[in-house]
């Protein structure tokens, strides 16, 4: 990177540090969910508006491109740049809710879940609806002109954009909703208010143009510039406007949005219909649209395969002997009953009517839905991850009028075989005529470049005979930015060409895409997947893991460790050992230490990747023989070590602050940060061991008089209680005595633990041995029978599901929140409650399923439970919070915020070093549900 680059970077922003160039910093967030990839000389995150302004008049000055990155959800290359790529999405989270909820204003950071969860309560959302609602942020919604399921051309950003805050790239900042804001914009950028106008005109002024724009608008349609908006709009700032929704990151940068929000509707009904073909389904359209229906996704048999691996897979498809059958998820939504019924009962009248291959009937029911559209919505990714290793996946998205889609998909699937993409797949919103589909191959060899040239030079031909549109909404980007004059014509072009010049006259702002004269730019910076460990070597970049990843402010993202994996690897393979090092080297902190291994990226993952194995797996070989020696005895010696544990937080908490501060900073000065745990004064007391109090159960038929055999976390015992309470054992015990209910614990209990230490740690040899201790000692106690085995922390929980899963033992392993929700709730006596309650749901508790059964609990305990908005895990991750704080606390950030907001009568969660991990990030006391509930209950 040439110094004077660098320089100019770090002068434009207000603090240099956010100007990163470091190997694994470049190459770890090179990657978006495109089959495009490029490496940037520099990643700026940030701070505000203005550093955006700064690094526009900074690179337009040296002539160095710049690519505006939020989400990165993009499939056709828009986040990807080999010059400055600036994060907009970290520090760009704000929102506020007008109008009772009938607007919002928001910046680009959020995610479209996060902007619909704060609209909730209006009964409101967003219009656009796009798959990736989970991942894709609200800049990359504007940017791409995002729409999606059911919000089709009436609902999409265009539609229901109202206003924005605009930076252009000259560093002049616009905000098209203010009452002068064509005056303002005239005496700012006085050439860009009379070339807006002039191009206005111009296009006005022809009528093949607004011929071409009307037919090409009335369908989806993100293909080049949005040119109807000199057709739909009369001012220079309300067009500057609608020119920058669906731009792509190059023509502006959108600082704030203003969206008219849509009402939910609170009547649903969904039927997932089969059809012997995917013809068959096609000519069905047309119908079963009559009807009204608000969604019409369609599967192809290759999708329908791929959904029946899914572990929820609908029974609609899991019973299928897929061979040729196509799908239709149909759906209906109204706002009220009524209404829903009678487009239900024609619905039903029209699906009967249809060649199906089993009755489709229409069903309001919830759960059933859920697992329709998480087969729709993670197929793409799905059907990527399926894909073999070492290939590309590259999906491509078109719409053609709906009477001329049967024609087309059935041409697309002559141009699969005639090109030899075997296993392509189609689906999509086919009420639109608008579907996808995915090639996948190495795209490397001349060959392959050249017979992927051919194929969309056919399928150019095919879309555009058939009246329709290359790109209906994942955007033109640098996949079809070549074929934009073949689709508008040489007038339109030279319009959006015009347009480009005038607002980026230095055309720094995301060159090659949506415009670039170069016939096979398409061919160029295609992505290419090195084969890396088996954990991860499925992912295809989606970004969908990003925001439920608790490091994603901090260091990385499971995509990004991911990425950096694979982009060591390749410079491995290109023989840069000295690339291939610097990467490891940083990979070290970025990528190990400060990964929770929390497992909540799978969570969001469509093909059920957790990053935290590949984690694992690599700390494995951080571990030198004297650290792996002395872990394996700790597992041996566990009730010594864990109770030496306790005396020594009960110690520190009468000490000099001071000394145990220093006494613990030295040590990680000595032995390394991911060595040894930091003291802080806000950590408790040492607990009490966990046979205290506990019935004993010596023989079997100890346990057959049992209702559940009791294994409290040894977390609770190293970790006293908050306040002057005695924990969540003794909590539990006394609910169960008080409904009559019987728990017993197993002899050296003390001694047991569920393995979690050593399987984070990534020390394999400690985790046999406690394994094999757990075994044994239940073994002993239960043998042949069925067992109900409980734990009071959710972590604990998972982590015996792991330990005893190939164990020969015919147990049940149940949390503590559950076993209390399921057989203590029903038979207790209603007590006092209290006003309010902010409840932490924890990693555990989400992955286990057991935040209903915790919400339960809670429900028992206080008149309003507040689950925040802004959610998440908290990282402490057993020991993890105390050797990197850092993680804990930006983990934590906006959760906090919202809890201190909310400043509830009390605060509760389910896993006791979660609830240390909360309480030090707010400074209010959480405890155990449990303890709460037996308290309330007394």
């Amino acid at each position: 990177m040439p110094p004077s680059l660098l320089e100019t970077l770090r002068a434009a922003v207000a603090d240099p540090a956010d100007v990163r160039v470091g190997a694994l910093d470049r190459h770890a967030r090179a990657a978006d969910a495109s089959h495009f990839l490029l490496t940037p000389q520099a990643v700026v995150v940030a701070g505000d508006a203005a550093d955006v302004a700064g690094l526009m008049r900074a690179t337009s000055s040296l002539g160095v491109p710049l690519t505006l990155r939020s989400g990165g959800t993009s499939l056709s290359g828009q986040g990807v740049t080999d010059g400055v790529l600036v994060d907009v999405r970290a520090r760009f989270r704000d929102l506020e809710v007008l109008d009772d909820g009938a607007r919002v204003r928001v910046q680009p950071g959020l995610t479209l879940r996060q902007v619909n969860a704060r609209l909730a309560p209006y009964r409101r959302r967003l219009g656009p609806d796009p798959a990736s609602e989970g991942a894709c942020t609200v800049g990359g919604v504007v940017a791409n002109n995002s729409s999606g399921m059911a919000c089709g051309t009436v609902e999409n950003t265009y539609r229901t954009l109202e206003s924005m805050v605009l930076v252009l790239p000259s560093g002049t900042v616009v905000d098209t909703g203010a009452p002068d804001a064509d005056e303002r914009l005239r005496a700012l950028e006085p050439g860009v208010h009379e070339g807006l106008l002039r191009l206005r005109d111009r296009v006005r002024g022809n009528p093949a143009s607004v011929a071409t724009i009307e037919r090409q608008f009335a369908m989806k349609n993100t293909m080049g510039y949005g040119v109807n908006a000199f057709l739909d709009f009369d001012s220079a700032a309300e067009i500057l406007a609608r020119l920058v929704i669906g731009s792509e990151g190059t023509l502006a940068f959108v600082a704030e949005a203003t969206f008219r929000t849509v009402p939910v509707r609170a009547h649903v009904s969904s039927a997932f219909a089969v059809f012997g073909s995917l013809a068959e389904a096609n000519r069905a359209l047309p119908e079963l649209v009559a009807t009204g229906a608000a969604t019409l996704e369609l599967l192809d048999a290759t999708s329908l395969r791929v959904g029946q691996s899914f572990a929820d897979a609908p029974a609609q498809v899991r019973g299928l002997d897929v061979t040729t059958q196509a799908g239709l998820l149909v759906e209906y939504q109204a706002d009220t009953a009524a209404e829903l019924a009678e487009l239900a009962r024609v619905g039903d009248r029209t699906l009967a009517g249809l060649p199906l291959v089993a009755p489709a009937v229409l069903d309001p029911e919830s759960t059933g839905r859920a697992r329709l559209w998480k087969l729709r919505k993670g197929l793409y990714a799905s059907v990527a991850g399926a894909r073999p290793s070492g290939t590309t996946a590259l999906l491509e998205d078109v719409v053609v009028p709906v009477d001329r889609l049967a024609d087309t998909c059935e041409s697309l699937i002559g141009l699969f075989d005639r090109y030899r993409y075997r296993d392509s797949v189609i689906f999509g919103h086919a009420k639109d005529g608008n579907v996808h589909f995915m090639l996948t191959d190495r795209f490397e060899s001349d060959e392959q470049l050249e017979r992927y040239h051919g194929f969309t030079e056919d399928m150019v031909d095919l879309v555009l005979g058939h009246g329709g549109s290359l790109k209906a909404e994942h955007g033109t980007g640098r996949v079809m930015a070549p074929y934009v004059r073949r689709q508008y014509g040489d007038e339109l072009y030279d319009v959006m060409r015009e347009t480009k010049r005038l607002l980026d006259p230095a055309g720094v702002l995301n060159p090659g895409v949506i415009l670039d004269d170069d016939p096979r730019a398409h061919l160029r910076h295609v992505k290419l997947h090195p084969q890396v460990e088996q954990e991860v070597d499925r992912c295809v970049e989606c970004g969908f893991c990003e925001p439920v990843c608790p490091s994603r402010d901090l260091t990385l993202t499971p995509r990004q460790r991911i990425v950096g994996r694979r982009a060591a690897e390749s410079a491995r393979r290109a023989g840069d050992d000295v690339l291939a090092d610097e990467l490891d080297e940083a990979y070290a902190y970025d990528g190990l230490d400060t990964c929770a291994a929390d497992g909540m990226c799978q969570t969001a993952c469509p093909v059920l990747i957790n990053t935290g194995d590949l984690v694992k797996r690599l700390r494995k070989g951080d571990h030198g023989r004297v650290e792996t020696k002395a872990w394996t005895g700790a597992a041996k010696h566990w009730s010594t070590v864990s109770r030496g544990g306790a005396v020594a937080l009960t110690l520190a908490s009468k000490a000099p602050e001071s000394l145990v501060t220093r006494t613990t900073d030295a040590g990680r000065r000595i032995l390394g940060d991911d060595a040894v745990p930091r003291w802080t004064p806000d950590l408790p007391r040492g607990g009490r061991r966990r046979s205290t109090g506990a019935t004993e159960a010596r023989r079997p038929a100890d346990v057959d008089a049992a209702d559940a055999l009791y294994l409290p976390a040894c977390v609770g015992s190293m970790f006293g209680p908050a306040g002057d309470g005695d924990g969540v054992q003794a909590a539990l015990q006394r609910l169960c005595e008080r409904v009559g209910l019987r728990l017993v614990v197993p002899p050296g209990v003390d001694a047991l633990c569920c393995g979690t230490p050593w399987s984070s740690k990534g020390l394999p040899q400690g985790h046999a041995v406690m394994r094999d201790k757990v075994v044994a000692a239940l073994t002993a106690l239960c043998g042949n029978r069925e067992v109900v085995v409980i734990s009071d922390a959710t972590s604990c929980t998972e982590g015996y599901l792991g330990l005893l899963r190939d164990s020969g033992l015919r147990v049940v392993v149940q949390d503590a929140v559950s076993f209390v929700a399921d057989r203590v709730l029903p038979l207790l006596p209603e007590g006092t409650r209290l006003p309010s309650l902010s409840l932490h749901p924890t990693c555990s508790s989400t992955q286990l399923g057991a935040d209903d059964a915790l919400r339960a609990v809670a429900g028992a305990v206080a008149d309003e439970v507040h689950v925040p908005v802004d959610w998440g895990c908290c990282a402490f991750a057993g020991d993890r919070g105390m050797l990197h704080p850092e993680l804990t606390a930006s983990a934590t950030a906006a959760e906090a915020r919202e809890v201190r907001e909310v400043d509830a009568a009390a605060h509760a969660s389910c896993n006791r070093t979660c609830e240390i991990g909360m309480t030090r990030a707010t400074g209010y006391d959480y405890r155990h549900v449990i303890e709460l509930l037996e308290e309330q209950t007394r």
